[in-house]
């Protein structure tokens, strides 16, 4: 497996990995506890949003022989392309927490069932927070195919060594690798706004990252991961890569923003990453599954659509499908 590094990979202080662009992403217990206490709460952020608002419907006409997206739910994607299956932070858990019987709960089912996947080739994990990696989910995907090739951020590939997978490869900000394929793939992690941890102690003791995936140099896939926003990083993938064919962008869990501002964008600056990585299509992710930010359910993809409308985009650029919904790209 050939590994390349093209830039400066992601800073460290400390032992930990640091975002460069923002001097604190919060989320301490005390953090946590002000934020469900109401302390970081603006009543204007909580839009009116009209009863059966649905975003704007596309019916598209679909070529099963072509590149093709399934939304499975949260940050899940089935991608295919040219007979390559990859699934993106994969997570069938009734829970996205270290507990069975507590934590966020669901309120979506996922769009299909683990025995109705293809045979998996890849699997992107942006990092290691319960929603992203779940390990029941990476257990049963383990199980069903262990030549399943896992690529995860600097520090995760000894977790996947706790659960008898050894087949990762690990990617700092700006490393590619060339993982074995019955096409040319190209895999490059990119930088993201977010922070890690899974237990008291470890945060940010392993990386968080996006992925540029490159198919067969005709193709190019763009997962954002999870991230807050800044004005460096998404003009630098925009300047690298001109032709992003798709790009899977996050669109919730961004209220209240005096909190959530540093690790998760809202709409609007989903709409201005969709810009500087010059996309020619974007979908929304990370809503509709779990009740993760103060916003209402149906929230984001209205604030998606004003925030198309106020760039005069057309919204066929960068869409919210329902889960299961599969489109050609």
């Amino acid at each position: 497996m050939e590994k390349e590094v093209f830039k400066e990979l992601c800073p460290k202080k400390n032992g930990r990995y640091i975002n460069p662009h923002v001097a604190d992403t919060g989320f301490g217990p005390l953090d946590v506890l002000l934020w469900k206490l109401g302390w970081f709460s603006d009543p204007a952020e909580q839009k009116h949003v009209p009863k059966n608002c649905i975003y704007p419907p596309i019916i598209d006409a679909f070529d099963p022989e072509k590149p093709s997206l399934t939304w499975i739910n949260h940050d899940s994607f089935l991608i295919k392309y040219a007979g390559l299956h990859i699934l993106t932070d994969p997570i069938w858990n009734k829970r996205c927490s270290p507990f069975p019987f507590m934590g966020p709960k669901r309120t979506h089912p996922p769009a299909m069932g683990l025995e109705e996947l293809p045979r998996i080739d890849f699997v992107l994990i942006s990092h290691n927070h319960y929603d992203h990696l779940e390990k029941s989910t990476v257990k049963k995907l383990f199980q069903a195919n262990p030549e399943i090739q896992w690529i995860v951020p600097q520090g995760l590939k000894g977790w996947f060594y706790k659960q008898g997978i050894s087949k990762v490869i690990e990617l700092s900000w700006w490393e590619q690798c060339h993982p074995p394929s019955s096409i040319p793939i190209k895999v490059t992690a990119v930088p993201a706004q977010h922070f890690s941890g899974r237990r008291l102690g470890d945060k940010n003791k392993s990386l968080w990252v996006g992925f540029i995936v490159e198919f067969d140099k005709s193709k190019t896939l763009y997962f954002a991961g999870d991230t807050g926003y800044n004005p460096i990083h998404f003009k630098e993938i925009g300047n690298r890569w001109k032709n992003i064919d798709l790009s899977l962008i996050p669109i919730g869990c961004y209220i209240p923003r005096k909190f959530m501002s540093a690790i998760h964008i809202d709409p609007e600056q989903a709409v201005a990453l969709h810009k500087e990585v010059g996309s020619k299509l974007s979908i929304g992710m990370h809503w509709k599954t779990f009740q993760l930010g103060d916003e209402k359910p149906h929230q984001p993809p209205y604030d998606l659509h004003l925030a198309l409308q106020k760039s005069a985009l057309d919204p066929a650029t960068f869409r919210a499908l329902e889960p299961g919904y599969a489109i050609n790209w």
